[in-house]
């Protein structure tokens, strides 16, 4: 397998866990790559058809994947499979890229301890070495970036060194809602439960996708029970603590709250440079002083920005043979302060959210339907979408089935009313505006 093979196998993951599974297997799973030089990659469909579709609706998820795996931006170019690809005297020759740009296993081996996380590294290491012995749950909580899935999944590695008989079950909270809403939709709820119920050790990512959403929360509350009540070891993490994510059960917060609870704060200088460094010796990368520390002096808050920012130097190495200098580490540090996710993928998380915490589905928030419940969601979209897009009324309009001035404008309003009379509402929309900028 050559390396932009393994580079677009990771694309496809990323589109993965951000897609329906339905839209996923129609317009991703089939993608090939097909070349990579200078900056463009050329990607194949099975149909014209297909291209077009991928071409309309989904280069921006695609760009933010190739961006995030890669560390720099990339040009996307699709073809229909049978269609010459690119020949050398067009297309110079570049380096070959390696696999995920540096990707390492996420250990305890390999998570840098600060002063701003020694805590939360501390109980993660107690209970990966003795499983429902020292703190069940174990509840980590912090801003994005900042090493809550690293500490996940290094506990799912040690216990899983340790005891290979354990049954290990690791989700994320927006993964674990889509399949509760599939299960239910296909009968198949014997074999959800028999999926999370026999878990030894249950660790779920970003617990508070779960947050006001009914059926979702019913599942997880009877599978927390039957798991803690067996003596089963079940660690979570979340972007806040439990009592800040509004539209949480209490009965779930208080069972989140009886174990540990350990937060992760921004890394300090001294540990902001000893990512920097971490990173660039897995990358084989020269790293002087000077720009290890101008990396960590202008960004403090997010550890993926600063492997980002080691990444992209990388890559300028590796695709145009410069070597990391002051100057080239600003450019780096500019991109990556103003990198904005694009607004048609940010259209579709909302909806996609919006979707989940109502239980009904994402062609129905944009659809004709007018029952009660479908027209709540409808309106919760519409104004989160104008809260965080700042969308003109006829853009939103557009994305909602071409409903006009007028209609938008009917639903804000509705919308602002119900956030200021119901407080359950609001709480929901402030949950939903949260998970989508976390």
């Amino acid at each position: 397998m050559n390396s932009f093979n393994e580079v677009f196998d990771a694309i496809k993951d990323y589109c993965r866990d951000r897609l329906p599974a339905a839209t996923y297997t129609l317009f991703i799973v089939g993608l090939e790559p097909v070349d990579f030089s200078g900056d463009t990659a050329t990607l194949s469909a099975r149909s014209d058809f297909l291209k077009g579709i991928i071409t309309d609706r989904y280069i921006p998820l695609l760009k933010e994947a190739f961006r995030v795996i890669l560390g720099f931006d990339v040009e996307i170019k699709v073809i229909v499979a049978g269609e010459p690809e690119p020949t050398p005297a067009t297309t110079p020759l570049q380096p070959e890229i390696p696999p995920a740009q540096g990707s390492y296993a996420l250990t305890f081996e390999n998570f840098i301890v600060g002063s701003t996380n020694k805590f939360a590294h501390a109980a993660a290491q107690a209970v990966a070495a003795n499983p429902s012995g020292a703190y069940n749950p174990l509840f980590i909580y912090g801003g994005s970036g900042l090493g809550k899935t690293h500490l996940l999944k290094a506990i799912q590695l040690e216990i899983g060194r340790n005891q290979p008989e354990y049954n290990l079950v690791y989700v994320d909270g927006e993964k674990f809602t889509n399949e509760i809403i599939n299960a239910i939709r296909e009968g198949s709820t014997a074999e959800f439960h028999q999926k999370y119920r026999a878990a030894d050790v249950l660790l779920v990512d970003d617990i508070q996708f779960i947050g006001g959403k009914e059926s979702t929360q019913e599942e997880f509350f009877h599978t927390f029970n039957t798991l803690y009540q067996a003596g089963k070891q079940i660690v979570l993490a979340s972007d806040r603590p439990p009592k800040e994510i509004k539209s949480l059960e209490d009965r779930l917060r208080t069972r989140f709250e009886m174990g540990l609870t350990a937060d992760i704060q921004p890394p300090d200088f001294e540990t902001r440079v000893a990512i920097i460094r971490r990173k660039a010796d897995l990358l084989h990368l020269n790293m002087p002083d000077d720009v290890a520390e101008f990396i960590a002096n202008h960004l403090k808050d997010n550890i993926r920005q600063l492997e980002g920012a080691v990444k992209k130097l990388d890559a300028y190495r590796m695709l145009e043979g410069i070597q990391p200098v002051l100057g080239v580490a600003q450019n780096a540090i500019k991109d990556i302060l103003n990198e904005t996710q694009p607004v048609p993928v940010t259209i579709e998380r909302i909806v996609n959210e919006v979707a989940r915490t109502y239980n009904i589905t994402p062609e129905e928030i944009r659809g004709r339907k007018r029952t009660a419940n479908i027209a709540s969601a409808r309106r919760t979209a519409i104004y989160v979408v104008r809260e965080i897009t700042g969308m003109s009324m006829e853009d939103i309009g557009q994305e909602f089935g071409g409903r006009d001035h007028s209609t938008i404008v009917y639903s804000l309003n509705e919308a602002a009313r119900d956030i200021e009379t119901d407080t359950r509402m609001r709480e929901t929309v402030e949950d939903i505006i949260k998970n989508i900028r976390a």
